[in-house]
């Protein structure tokens, strides 16, 4: 799985990542959305030096209140 990270928060102790995948097959560009990601549940993780454009729509944000914002592109 090839994921574009958007940002990057803490939940109740725990690294996650709101990111694009980009293997999967969406029906349209208005279709795709970010999911979240614990980063302890990803295996074999690599950072590359593939550059990608985040979605128009994105805003940086915590998704939940009781989340903190650590990163963000």
């Amino acid at each position: 799985m090839t994921l574009a990270p958007h940002q990057m928060f803490e939940r109740h102790g725990a690294l996650f990542v709101s990111a694009l995948n980009l293997n999967k097959n969406w029906r349209s560009d208005e279709e795709k959305r970010l999911g979240q990601f614990k980063l302890d549940g990803l295996g074999e993780t690599e950072v590359t030096d593939e550059a990608f454009e985040p979605l128009p729509m994105f805003q940086p944000a915590a998704p939940s209140d009781k989340d903190t914002l650590l990163l963000a592109v």
